[in-house]
């Protein structure tokens, strides 16, 4: 492995539907690993094959059908470390590696958590807070250098989102949300990769609905993607971006790749 690696994570919304794309970025961007969200497929009917064929010849992968789903495609050796079942229903929501530098990379679909903010009126809220409790009860016993990825489907910030008044009370910005994803960060003291190489309140969005007729125009974008890291692992990062063209490839994903390169 040279000195430099660079990690990317992407809520595809279906790997198959967006092969196109996917292999578009992986060759403009050359990334060491992929990480993959809500992949909706089998590990049978991954496309395989056309990750090998760009060089992706290690995969780790963790799907179900229709619904969900995580992988991690990489040109480098990785192994399997986990799979966490934070949902506490068997979803395919995690999946953990780890890299012969010792890192440990760990891939998360956070739940969406439905339309409404109130876990009696909506279940699945209930279960996003659920899930993240279980996350912090992992991290607060974390002790090696740990990267973690992936849709957290939460915005944290007021400048995370385009208009912080307006989704007060929209799921993915409400208040109970945020305060549950900041004693997350706490639990392991995780460094915002995004956010230290572009401060807030820098415009940084990594997701645009699908019911806007043009996203970039509208531009209602909310940064639910992230990369955290030990503070071991983020001394070494040097550079992160956001690939927003991506979202105006041909069947895009309503979310976009996030890249973080580090030197070792």
């Amino acid at each position: 492995m040279s000195d430099t690696l660079k990690i990317a994570s992407w809520n595809i919304n279906s790997v198959r539907f967006r092969m196109e794309i996917v292999e578009r970025f992986l060759r403009e961007e050359t990334p060491d690993i992929l990480c993959l969200q809500e992949t909706k497929t089998v590990d049978d009917t991954f496309p395989a094959a056309a990750f090998h064929k760009l060089g992706y010849t290690h995969q780790i992968l963790h799907g179900q059908p229709m619904h969900h789903g995580v992988a991690i495609v990489s040109k480098i050796p990785i192994r399997e470390d986990d799979r966490l079942d934070w949902q506490a229903n068997g979803e395919a929501r995690h999946v953990g590696v780890r890299l012969d530098n010792g890192l440990r990379l760990e891939n998360v679909y956070v739940p969406a958590g439905g339309d409404v903010p109130d876990r009696t009126l909506n279940p699945k809220f209930g279960q996003k807070l659920d899930f993240l409790e279980r996350m912090i009860g992992w991290s607060e016993k974390l002790s090696v250098p740990t990267l973690l990825v992936g849709d957290f489907n939460i915005a944290p910030l007021e400048s995370d989102v385009w208009s912080h008044k307006q989704l007060l009370d929209v799921v993915s910005h409400t208040p109970v949300e945020v305060d549950t994803l900041g004693r997350l960060q706490a639990a392991h003291d995780w460094i915002d990769l995004g956010r230290q190489f572009v401060p807030a309140p820098e415009r940084l969005y990594t997701w645009w609905s699908y019911r806007a007729k043009d996203w970039a125009a509208s531009d209602r974008g909310r940064r639910l993607d992230h990369m955290w890291a030990s503070k071991d692992v983020a001394e070494q990062a040097v550079a992160h971006r956001v690939h927003e063209p991506c979202r105006s490839w041909l069947k895009p994903s309503d979310h976009i790749p996030i890249v973080t390169e580090f030197r070792f």
